[in-house]
C-alpha cells in the first residue's frame, strides 16, 4: 500500500473513531489503524475495504457485514442512511407527492443489532421531522410491507440482512402514496443515496435525534394476521353446505423458522385460517441471530433443511414448510424415496408453478360467484420458469414477466400472484406489495390438505400441471470469477460475439435488456430463445463475483412422465452445450 493511501486511510479511520457514537466500532476503527500502521497486512487490507469506499444504497437499500467504517453495516452508517430517507421523504413531501406529513414505519428482524439500527432510524427520522411508527418487536419483513399500506404513512424502513449470512445485516426501504407499500426503484434510489451523502458530510453527532415517536401496538400484527387470513379462507374450495373442503383431513407438518422471527406469526395465521398446525424443528424456532445450527441461513443452501428432514423422519411429517430468517422467502419439501434424508425439497420454479396455478383457480372461483369477467395478470421474473405462461393462457389471465427482484413483481398492474424463482412468493398482494412467505407458506399447507383430501399430495399436483400445462424442466449454471467486473466482462464478450446455436439447438431470437425499451430499466440480461423452445438467459450477478446461466426447457408430447423425462433429457443436454460454449469462450 502507498504511503499517501496508507496516510489516507489512517486519517479517515482516526476521525470515524472520533465521532463514532458506538463505544464498540470505535474500538474497532482505533484498533485497525493502530494495527495498519504497524504494517499488519491484515489489518491494512481491512483498513482499505472498510474506509476505502462507502456501503452503497440502491434498490434493495443497503446490506452488508456488521462492523466499523462506511463499508460496514453499523451505527454511523444507519443514522447516516436514515438522514439521507428523512430528506428524501421531507422533499417529497414538499412536492406534494405524499397524501400527508411524512411519516415512516420501522421494523426490525432478530439479527445481531437490528434492534438498534431500528432505534437509531427512528431517533435519527424523528429528529428531522418525520412521524415515525416504531413496530413493538422483532418481526418478519412482509408485516413491514403490510404496515406502510395499513397505517398510511409515507415510507417504511426494515432492518434485516433476510438469509444473508450471520454477520450481515442491512436496511430495507419501501414507499407508500403512490407506489403502495413495494420496494423502491430507480431513480428514488439514487436521489435517497445523494442525500445520503449530504448527511455523511458532517460528523454524525451533529445529526438532530428526537424520542419522540410512537411505538405500535398489537393491533398492527393482529390485523395482519386477520387480513391474511381471511384472504386465504376466501380462496378455499368450499362443500356444498359452505364448510371449507377437507378442512378434517389431518396433515402432519413440520416448520422450521430457521432461527429468525417467522414461528409466532406464521402459527397464528395458520390457526386463523382453521390450517392444521406444525411441529417446530426445535433447535430452530427461538430467534437467534447467530444462527448457531446453520452456517449459511438459507433453505435454499445444502445442509440447511438438515435438522427439519431429521425432525421430519422423527414425526412422519408429510410436508415441511421452511422460512428464511425474515420470513419473507418459503422453501418447501415433500417425502421422497429416492433421496437419502426421506425428504425432497420443491424447487422455486415447481412451488411457484403450483402456487400460480392455485391463484389462478381462486380468481376463476371469485369471479363466477361474483358474476364478473375473469381478469387479473399473474407474473414472475424473467429468470424464473415460463411455466406461469401456460397457466395465464390456460386461465384466460394476462401474464408478465419482469426483472428480477419483487421491487418490480409487485407493481404489475392487476397483480393475482407473483414469485421469483429464488423462493419468493405473492399469494395475497391485495394484503401485502411485497414476497410473503407466512401467507405461501399457510397457502401451500392448504393445497397439501386439499390434495390429501382428494387421494394424491403435492408430487400427484405437479403431474397433474403436466398434464394440463405441458412439463417445463429448469436449471441454473453458476460460473465463479475473479471479480464482479470479471462477470460484467464475460457478460460483454457473450454480446459481441452472441451464440447462433446452443449444440444442435439454433437460436431463433436474442433480446440483450440493455437496450432501451426492452425492460422498465436497462438491465444487464441476455436472453436466447431457442428452435426447440428451450430458453437460456445469461446475467452477471448483482452482489457476487458469478455469471448465472438460467435454462428453461419444455415437453408437451405423452403422458406426464414421458414429457417430463423428455423435458428433463433436454434440461441436461442444454447445461452441457451452454457450458461447452461458456468454456470454449474462456478458453
Amino acid at each position: 500500500m502507498a504511503t499517501d493511501e496508507l496516510e489516507t486511510l489512517l486519517e479517515r479511520a482516526r476521525t470515524w473513531a472520533a465521532h463514532d457514537i458506538d463505544p464498540v466500532t470505535q474500538a474497532e476503527a482505533e484498533r485497525l489503524a493502530q494495527q495498519a500502521e504497524a504494517g499488519d497486512e491484515t489489518a491494512l487490507a481491512e483498513l482499505r475495504e472498510t474506509f476505502a469506499g462507502r456501503l452503497s444504497f440502491g434498490t434493495a437499500g443497503l446490506r452488508g457485514r456488521l462492523g466499523a467504517g462506511p463499508a460496514r453495516m453499523n451505527r454511523v452508517v444507519v443514522s447516516q442512511t436514515s438522514a439521507g430517507f428523512a430528506a428524501f421523504l421531507l422533499e417529497r413531501a414538499a412536492r406534494g407527492e405524499t397524501s400527508g406529513p411524512p411519516s415512516v414505519v420501522i421494523g426490525y428482524d432478530a439479527r445481531v443489532n437490528s434492534d438498534v439500527f431500528a432505534r437509531d432510524a427512528a431517533e435519527i427520522m424523528a429528529g428531522a421531522g418525520v412521524r415515525v411508527t416504531l413496530l413493538p418487536s422483532h418481526g418478519p419483513t412482509p408485516l413491514v410491507a403490510f404496515a406502510v399500506r395499513h397505517l398510511d404513512v409515507s415510507a417504511g424502513v426494515m432492518v434485516t440482512a433476510s438469509h444473508n449470512p450471520p454477520r450481515d445485516n442491512g436496511y430495507k426501504v419501501y414507499l407508500g402514496d403512490a407506489d403502495e407499500g413495494s420496494q423502491i426503484v430507480a431513480p428514488s434510489d439514487s436521489a435517497i443515496a445523494a442525500l445520503i451523502e449530504t448527511a455523511a458530510a458532517g460528523p454524525v453527532g451533529d445529526l438532530p435525534r428526537s424520542t419522540d415517536y410512537t411505538i405500535a401496538g398489537p393491533d398492527v400484527a393482529d390485523t395482519y394476521v386477520t387480513r391474511t387470513a381471511s384472504s386465504l379462507l376466501a380462496g378455499f374450495p368450499l362443500t356444498h353446505d359452505g364448510r371449507t373442503l377437507n378442512a378434517e383431513v389431518p396433515l402432519r407438518i413440520v416448520y422450521t423458522a430457521m432461527h429468525g422471527v417467522g414461528a409466532e406469526i406464521s402459527g397464528r395465521v395458520l390457526l386463523a385460517s382453521g390450517l392444521p398446525l406444525p411441529t417446530s424443528v426445535p433447535e430452530q424456532e427461538t430467534p437467534d441471530g447467530n444462527f448457531p445450527t446453520v452456517d449459511f441461513p438459507n433453505p435454499e443452501e445444502p445442509g440447511a433443511l438438515d435438522l427439519a428432514y431429521r425432525t421430519a423422519r422423527e414425526e412422519g411429517a408429510e410436508l415441511i414448510i421452511a422460512h428464511d430468517p425474515d420470513a419473507d422467502r418459503l422453501a418447501v419439501a415433500l417425502p421422497h424415496f429416492d433421496e437419502e434424508s426421506g425428504y425432497r425439497r420443491l424447487t422455486g420454479n415447481e412451488l411457484g408453478l403450483l402456487l400460480g396455478w392455485r391463484a389462478a383457480e381462486r380468481a376463476m372461483q371469485d369471479a363466477e360467484q361474483r358474476g364478473i369477467p375473469l381478469t387479473g395478470t399473474l407474473a414472475c421474473t424473467i429468470v424464473s420458469s415460463p411455466a406461469l405462461r401456460a397457466v395465464a393462457a390456460d386461465y384466460g389471465l394476462d401474464y408478465a414477466e419482469t426483472l428480477s427482484g419483487f421491487k418490480w413483481v409487485s407493481r404489475v398492474p392487476n397483480l393475482v400472484f407473483g414469485f421469483e424463482e429464488a423462493l419468493g412468493y405473492l399469494t395475497q398482494p391485495q394484503v401485502v406489495r411485497d414476497k410473503d412467505g407466512i401467507s405461501a407458506g399457510a397457502d401451500a399447507v392448504a393445497m397439501a390438505r386439499w390434495a390429501k383430501g382428494r387421494g394424491t399430495d403435492i408430487w400427484g399436483l405437479l403431474e397433474e400441471a403436466s398434464e394440463r400445462f405441458g412439463h417445463f424442466a429448469s436449471g441454473q449454471i453458476t460460473l465463479r470469477l475473479e471479480s464482479m467486473a470479471a462477470a460484467t466482462e464475460l457478460a460483454a464478450k457473450i454480446r459481441t460475439a452472441p451464440p447462433t446455436a446452443f449444440g444442435v439447438r439454433a437460436v431463433t431470437a436474442t433480446q440483450d435488456l440493455l437496450e432501451p425499451g426492452l425492460a422498465a430499466v436497462p438491465s444487464n440480461v441476455l436472453r436466447y430463445d431457442l428452435a426447440d423452445g428451450s430458453r437460456v438467459m445469461i446475467r452477471p450477478s448483482g452482489t457476487e463475483p458469478k455469471l448465472k446461466i438460467y435454462l428453461d426447457t419444455f415437453n408437451e408430447k405423452g403422458k406426464a412422465s414421458k414429457r417430463r423425462a423428455a423435458a428433463e433429457r433436454a434440461l441436461a443436454e442444454l447445461e452441457a452445450d451452454v457450458t461447452q460454449f461458456l468454456d470454449a469462450l474462456q478458453a
